[in-house]
């Protein structure tokens, strides 16, 4: 479906036969870990939708809006493959005709990690997934821990303004060496996929360090850094320490943090996290 109009119908025809949506947003250039979550929507609802949609508006000036990877024909083979129900695919005039004017932006989340460096793509991540709510009306919609602060975006704002759907989270889906399942990926040279694989290997080595009683953010901080810059053709944007709730950062780890981390290798910005809980 290409229309609003025509996705509407639709999850009005489904909503008034009982059935239960599961959505999926994604923006297209599909790898399995989008194609878990249309998995786990499976599982959790009676019918899954999926939108494809590359979103100008959460694309910084200088950010790789035009080069961001797309094949459309392959998207709709994988999601045919995987018993997607519905794809939704509209275009930046559907979604943001002429006159379009309304924003939605929080106060604290995105003052902290990916935020910092890409001013307003909170905003745009938020008026884009409010208005793909509204269009398709899921029950819950399905979205990949990996983007761990587009989560908690998404779950504030559907809180904050009682949208009434459901967000899940989804456990990151990761490649043989451990490398976060990305779009972006297909940007590495072969020659980068090592250095690209130590945000994998900083985090997995600080959870051991957690573990085994280390309680300075900042001595887990130094060590991860170290490690990822002994590769070359890093570039780290954050790494972070912080409250898995709010993103504030934690200088002692008496319970559970969440480690976040982006780097830019060669031309591919990277984001991976996991949960650090000490003595586990």
């Amino acid at each position: 479906m290409r229309t609003i109009d025509a996705m509407r119908s639709y999850s009005s025809t489904l909503r008034q036969s009982g059935k239960t949506i599961a959505f999926v947003p994604t923006m297209g250039f599909l790898h399995e870990g989008h194609l878990s979550l249309m998995k786990k929507g499976r599982e959790l609802a009676d019918r899954v939708v999926v939108s494809i949609f590359v979103n100008p508006t959460q694309f910084g000036p200088s950010e790789d809006l035009a080069a961001y990877p797309r094949d459309e024909a392959r998207d709709l083979e994988m999601v045919e493959a995987t018993g997607v129900d519905a794809v939704f695919i509209p275009d930046a005039k559907q979604m943001y005709p002429e006159g379009f004017q309304t924003t939605i932006s929080l106060k604290a989340l995105p003052a902290h990690l990916c935020g910092l460096s890409r001013p307003g793509h909170f905003e745009g991540v938020a008026t884009v997934v409010a208005k793909l709510l509204g269009i398709v009306r899921p029950h819950l919609a399905i979205f990949g821990e990996k983007d761990y602060q587009q989560l908690l975006v998404v779950r504030q704002m559907v809180r904050d303004l009682e949208l009434n759907v459901d967000i899940i989270g989804a456990p990151i889906v990761r490649e043989a060496d451990g490398l976060a399942m990305s779009s972006r990926n297909m940007y590495l040279a072969d020659d980068q996929r090592k250095a690209a694989c130590s945000l994998y290997q900083a985090l997995t080595e600080s959870k051991k360090r957690v573990k085994a009683g280390e309680i300075s953010a900042d001595t887990i901080i130094a060590s991860a850094e170290a490690l990822i810059q002994a590769h070359p053709d890093t570039r780290i944007d954050y790494i972070a320490v912080c409250d898995p709730k709010t993103l504030d950062a934690v200088t002692a780890i008496d319970g559970p943090v969440l480690m976040a981390i982006a780097v830019k290798v060669g031309r591919a910005r990277l984001i991976d996290n996991m949960i650090l809980t000490p003595g586990t």
